[in-house]
């Protein structure tokens, strides 16, 4: 029998934050559309976490770039509107966006908080995809208020491709026939999954296309790449069988940072901070009921630099007390007494609880009864209705700066 050719939509949203954020502020009374005039979305200048996160079309035209300074963006363009991004706000309008998409399909994967794959072969009844995509499009512009950008296709790959393509409020296809046509002549830096690292070694070899990259032998590039060759040979021809993945994957690593407001130049004083993150992480991960084999201590100086160390624990864990312990370790061996402007705990090489089997060395019983208890008094009253004492003059520094590492 002849295999099914899949039916795939990538869907990205133009612009989320600024868009969401204008859509937002519309709906709450405000009367003038953020998108139309020089604005942005940034961080907080206050705690120097002041960095443009996303720009409307109009200061895009004065230069202003997202992750730069908000200092510089003003240079750029002095009647430039500075508005707070709201993760609140986003996380809403991505759930109602979600929620449109899953009356076509229950098979929908949320590749990140603004896009989405939908796989739709068993569900179209007698209608065409591209209708669906034009429906969906129309949709959500006029039930929700923003655009999204839909690439067709076959796979995954070439859908998302799809959807990169001219911008905005765009629908576009990219079907193994069209390949060479519409995707062949781009650069071969906007091929998904090439790294700003692999580029200029791909130049090198006089690679400057994906149509370079697709007609180059395979194991050529498997002896300069590994792996990573055959993975860009197969998606520079347009070559993906990964499937659309409706399921919530757990994450593989969590962590916190945080932009201090003041350069801190004491471990004494970095510790309660890294306390503070400490007992994010452990929290999350009981959350999640997993467990830990690796803690990370990241810092950021004062010019920029950053470098972390990690150690391994004894046994996997959850435990506040364990987690906190190690990362203090890692932070007196590697600090070395320069000015401190950001502080970071991750987690790495986790497992599900209920899968590993028990050490013997493990004494965190008596710790696992007491996170549990403070835990549950967490999830009644608020995460901060009870804390350690000696870190509640960071409790604010800290409150609203959880950052989930890649999933």
């Amino acid at each position: 029998m002849e295999e099914i050719k899949r039916k795939i939509l990538h869907i990205d949203v133009n612009n989320a934050f600024l868009s969401w954020t204008a859509v937002n502020m519309l709906k709450n009374g405000y009367s003038v559309d953020i998108r139309t005039i020089p604005s942005i979305i940034g961080g907080d200048e206050e705690r120097r976490s002041g960095i443009v996160l996303a720009k409307s079309p109009i200061a895009k035209k004065f230069g202003i770039i997202t992750g730069e300074p908000i200092y510089f963006a003003k240079k750029k363009c002095n009647k430039l509107e500075v508005f707070p991004g709201d993760f609140n706000v986003f996380i809403k309008y991505s759930n109602e966006l979600y929620n449109l998409f899953s009356e076509y399909t229950n098979i929908i994967e949320r590749f990140s908080i603004d896009e989405c794959f939908l796989d739709l072969t068993h569900f179209l009844g007698n209608r065409n995809l591209i209708d669906i995509a034009y429906e969906i499009s129309h949709r959500v512009e006029m039930e929700l208020g923003f655009t999204v950008n839909i690439g067709v296709s076959s796979n995954k790959l070439l859908a998302k491709m799809a959807s990169d393509f001219e911008k905005p409020n765009k629908i576009h296809t990219l079907y193994e026939y069209e390949i060479e046509d519409k995707m062949w002549s781009l650069p071969v830096s906007e091929l998904f999954m090439i790294g700003k690292k692999t580029v200029p070694k791909l130049h090198n070899l006089r690679i400057k296309t994906i149509g370079d990259l697709a007609k180059t032998n395979k194991e050529f590039l498997a002896k300069k790449f590994g792996k990573h060759g055959l993975l860009m040979w197969n998606y520079a021809n347009g070559i993906d069988t990964s499937e659309v993945n409706p399921k919530k994957e757990e994450p593989k690593s969590i962590g916190n940072s945080v932009t201090l407001p003041h350069d801190i130049n004491k471990a004494d004083e970095i510790y309660k901070v890294i306390v503070a993150l400490c007992e994010q992480v452990s929290y999350r991960l009981r959350k999640h009921n997993l467990v830990a084999n690796t803690v990370n201590v990241q810092l950021r100086t004062k010019d920029f630099k950053d470098y972390s160390h990690q150690k391994q624990l004894n046994y996997s864990t959850s435990s506040t007390k364990q987690i906190i312990e190690t990362a203090k370790e890692i932070l007196y061996e590697m600090y070395k007494g320069e000015p401190i402007r950001l502080v970071g705990v991750r987690v790495d090489n986790l497992e599900n609880k209920d899968e590993i089997q028990l050490s013997i060395f493990n004494n965190d019983l008596k710790q696992e009864k007491l996170d549990n208890v403070l835990d549950s008094l967490k999830n009644k009253y608020g995460y901060n209705s009870i804390t350690r004492a000696g870190k509640l003059d960071i409790q604010e520094i800290v409150k609203g700066k959880e950052k989930k590492i890649k999933d």
